[in-house]
């Protein structure tokens, strides 16, 4: 496959390992960027698609923040290696839909990536692990005003950035956080919260973004709004909203192991013996057992080190990775085969589970 060294790089994942922690899963900046004079990617022909693409690779290509950055032209890569992308989310299911021009850049950390030709000219998202605004703000504000200093953006200092979908105007970002959270589905109160950050102007999604569910306990929450507020504002508005719902979610954890001790411990201990034996398993089932690990983790029935191996597995278990795995497009019964037997091996060594009161259980 032409996108391997990008799949299996681990580099990412090993090297943030130790930035790993509970509740929240990773921060993530979105910007949307358009160059002056030049029709959005929906209105463009071919020539002026294609002529946009090598004005921004020879940037990119020249900028230290894609030194050793991969590039790849979406026309080039299989449906398979664009579903692998889109659940590594590198790149949106918008891109892979794109026509000729399109393509995206990612950086060897795999914590920048730049869209070409998606909705906007660019779609410039950095990415860290953990609950991070402050560095991953300062990093994609250092790459945009690289690329600036390169290219002309289009911008108004009336409604700011000139975007291509008129709710993007203003900053054009989009900020998000990834987060878990097992405490909040169990007491049923996911709906309140819900209600409550549409209120604040805020939005829930899935793991997979717009459309998607939220399985496994994994909410995406970002910023709607993005006229009338700059960066700083938006993020720290989003950040005060994060924490009120990290506080609720270490609050039910702390409630069901007050009231239900034995049902966290037997819905973790299910999950555990699942997923070392089974032979049919889902990506639904699989999220909602990797996710009962991950609680295992936090409430110490499992070692620290054990988070990492959970959180890589939300995105390897999903059905374009284990087709990659297999080498080969496989129908969705045979793929729940195989993903059993890749859990069942991943997890094979993994430490038992131990219990508040010191006992072992397995």
């Amino acid at each position: 496959m032409k996108i391997t060294s990008v799949i299996e790089d681990q580099l990412a994942w090993d090297e943030k390992a130790h930035q790993g922690e509970p509740i929240v899963l990773s921060t993530r900046i979105r910007l949307a960027r358009n160059i002056v004079n030049t029709p959005f990617p929906g209105w463009a022909n071919t020539v002026q698609r294609k002529g946009l693409e090598e004005k921004v690779s020879k940037v990119l290509s020249g900028l230290e923040f894609m030194s050793e950055a991969s590039h790849f032209a979406i026309s080039d890569l299989s449906e398979l290696e664009r579903h692998v992308l889109i659940e590594r989310h590198l790149i949106s299911r918008e891109l892979t839909e794109a026509s000729e021009g399109a393509s995206f850049w990612v950086s060897k950390d795999q914590g920048l990536v730049v869209m070409v030709n998606e909705e906007d000219h660019m779609r410039i998202q950095s990415v860290a692990m953990g609950f991070n605004f402050e560095s991953t703000w300062k990093t994609i504000n250092a790459f945009d005003d690289a690329i600036e200093a390169c290219l002309d953006y289009a911008f108004s200092s009336e409604i700011g950035y000139l975007t291509a979908c008129p709710t993007n105007l203003g900053t054009a970002m989009r900020a998000s956080a990834m987060l878990h959270l097992p405490g909040l589905v169990m007491q049923e109160h996911m709906d309140k919260v819900v209600r409550m950050v549409n209120q604040l102007g805020l939005t829930v999604r899935g793991l997979f973004g717009e459309g998607s569910e939220a399985t496994g306990s994994i909410f995406q929450i970002s910023n709607q709004q993005t006229l009338g507020e700059d960066e700083e504002s938006i993020i720290k508005r989003l950040v005060g909203v994060l924490e009120a719902i990290i506080e609720q979610e270490a609050h039910a954890r702390e409630k069901l192991l007050e009231e239900s001790p034995a049902l966290i411990y037997d819905k973790i201990g299910r999950a555990y013996g699942i997923l070392k034996n089974a032979h049919v398993i889902s990506s639904e089932e699989a999220m909602s057992l990797l996710s009962l690990l991950r609680l295992a983790v936090d409430l110490g029935m499992l070692p620290e080190e054990s988070r990492n191996q959970v959180d890589r597995h939300f995105i390897e278990m999903q059905p374009g990775h284990i087709q990659y795995t297999a080498q080969t497009e496989i129908e969705p019964g045979e793929r729940d085969l195989y993903r059993a037997k890749q859990l069942r091996t991943a997890f094979a060594d993994l430490a038992d589970l131990s219990l508040k009161n010191g006992e072992k259980s397995a």
